[in-house]
């Protein structure tokens, strides 16, 4: 059967199918960074199902992910996805993202222990698809993205810095086969949803392969707060699957930091003094 794009159309199809149950409601339709269609269903006037839309591609990657990691407590239950692809339906997370997130230690403790903890080495012989390194590889992944960074910030750091970064991407991108990784791609605390200011799900991954440190490195510097060496250090002797010098794991995190202070620019204007704080701190551990 071909479904429709039609809310309505898919909630009938899930009630006569007996996914969902024949008094589910639409409450509303969430906003968000997502490119496809998010709604809210509830059932007895209580939030129950998230209902997400999107290209054939990103609905298959999405189940893919939920399905390898379905054991991860930080990930919603996927009820179940239309089998042209078109739509995912998850169980409901309490929270919101960005906000009332509690201490850095303590969500990233979390991520780590709930999910990072247990990624999976990328086999080309398994179901996993069409997912492959970003671009031709990791290095040019890298190289993209410092580039695109590069051209956001302009002016609000000095040339040297993107040098000194882009001096790195050589040694952050040696990437062996036992180092790629099914990575949810987008760990950042627009996608994380706090409850009671706890760490209760994560969501919206935008999968690719590369090494477990990118996800962990990313939430890191997804936030202005607690941009120090002690988070970091802390957090970092939880992962289970890296193994790093000191000043390998710095360079990493300069990287990434550089890549998300391009984001804040064009995102998030309002965290740009805190992200510049914490570059300045960051770039004087550079050694």
């Amino acid at each position: 059967m071909v479904l429709s794009n039609n809310v309505n159309d898919i909630i009938t199809y899930l009630q006569e199918a007996g996914v969902i149950e024949p008094h589910t409601k639409i409450m509303n339709k969430m906003n968000g960074t997502t490119d496809g269609l998010v709604y809210t269903l509830t059932v007895n006037e209580e939030p129950k199902y998230v209902l997400k839309l999107d290209n054939p591609v990103n609905i298959g990657l999405a189940e893919q992910f939920h399905l390898t990691y379905r054991n991860s407590t930080l990930l919603p239950r996927l009820h179940y996805t239309d089998p042209a692809r078109s739509f995912n339906l998850y169980a409901y997370s309490k929270g919101t993202t960005h906000y009332n997130r509690g201490s850095k230690i303590h969500w990233l403790t979390l991520l780590v222990k709930q999910l990072l903890n247990h990624y999976d080495r990328y086999d080309q012989t398994n179901t996993w698809g069409r997912i492959i390194l970003p671009r031709q590889s990791w290095r040019e992944f890298n190289e993209i993205s410092v580039e695109s960074a590069r051209s956001k910030i302009g002016n609000v750091l000095p040339s040297e810095d993107y040098y000194k970064v882009k001096a790195l991407i050589a040694r952050i991108s040696e990437v062996s086969d036992n180092n790629k990784f099914l990575l949810h791609g987008d760990t950042g605390v627009h996608n994380f949803m706090f409850h009671e200011s706890v760490l209760h799900a994560v969501i919206d991954p935008s999968l690719m392969v590369g090494p477990v440190i990118y996800d962990f490195t990313y939430a890191f510097c997804s936030s202005p707060d607690d941009l120090n060496l002690e988070t970091l250090l802390a957090a970092f002797g939880l992962l289970q699957q890296v193994t790093m010098d000191q000043s390998r794991l710095i360079e990493e995190v300069i990287v990434q930091l550089y890549c998300r202070i391009g984001i804040c620019v064009q995102v998030h204007p309002h965290d740009l003094e805190g992200y510049l704080k914490g570059w300045e701190y960051w770039k004087a551990l550079l050694t």
